[in-house]
């Protein structure tokens, strides 16, 4: 269980955050959330989807990292190998919260990344109580983050408004023969975007939303080199063995 606490220069003063990528500080998902404000960064990467939630919305996108649970085909040894991290994992072990109306920086304290005094990672605060550089780069992404999730519900009621989403399955067939089916999860209907009137696609440009609608369809390129790099993986740890 997550142990949060509300950040601040005294209880934290001596706070470190680890922040390599490496197996081992919770980096180890398939999936992460992200936003539509995200998914330029992300498309050249990772395959940009969709899936149920629970809540007022009902969807959320989410980037993919592998096919099963636990499994970041993008994590290793030598680090992280993409030119970008999701910003919901690279804001690890930091979260929104309010004390009011205010927001506010929330840590998790259980988290692998933590560290306490002379331990390994970037100081959280100044000796005198200030606020570090590394801490102000935490601020500006958590901002980027609140704004970004803040104007997704629109997005995703727009693809639901357009009907937009459908579900797809994934068949695949490893190097070593297995085979697996991946399903429960959406993407964008292309033949109903293609048949959308001249006014319901202003709309959307007009909103800000046809342009995350085409990254995400781009993104579903990076399947391939997923399963690329399942098989790489697979045919490691064989000879690891």
């Amino acid at each position: 269980m997550p142990n949060i606490a509300l950040l601040n220069n005294v209880d934290h003063k001596d706070l470190r955050i680890i922040t390599a990528n490496r197996p081992g500080l919770g980096d180890e998902v398939a999936w992460v959330t992200t936003f539509a404000q995200e998914f330029r960064l992300l498309q050249s990467d990772y395959p940009i989807i969709f899936r149920r939630a629970e809540g007022a919305v009902p969807f959320e996108a989410v980037a993919l990292m592998g096919f099963t649970e636990n499994e970041n085909l993008f994590l290793g040894p030598e680090g992280w190998d993409a030119p970008a991290i999701p910003l919901m994992i690279a804001r690890q072990p930091f979260l929104i919260g309010r004390k009011g109306d205010e927001l506010m920086i929330q840590v998790d304290l259980d988290n692998p990344r933590v560290t306490r005094g002379d331990g390994e990672g970037e100081p959280v605060f100044l000796p005198h109580g200030g606020n570090s550089e590394y801490l102000q780069r935490v601020n500006a992404m958590l901002s980027v983050i609140h704004q970004g999730m803040e104007a997704e519900a629109g997005f995703l009621w727009a693809l639901m408004k357009h009907e937009l989403l459908e579900t797809f399955a994934l068949d695949i067939t490893l190097d070593d023969g297995s085979q697996s089916r991946m399903s429960g999860f959406y993407t964008i209907h292309e033949e109903r975007l293609a048949a959308l009137s001249p006014a319901a696609l202003h709309e959307l440009h007009q909103a800000g939303h046809l342009a995350p609608i085409y990254y995400a369809l781009a993104s579903l390129s990076n399947f391939r080199g997923l399963i690329d790099r399942k098989n790489r993986r697979m045919k490691a740890d064989a000879a690891r063995r």
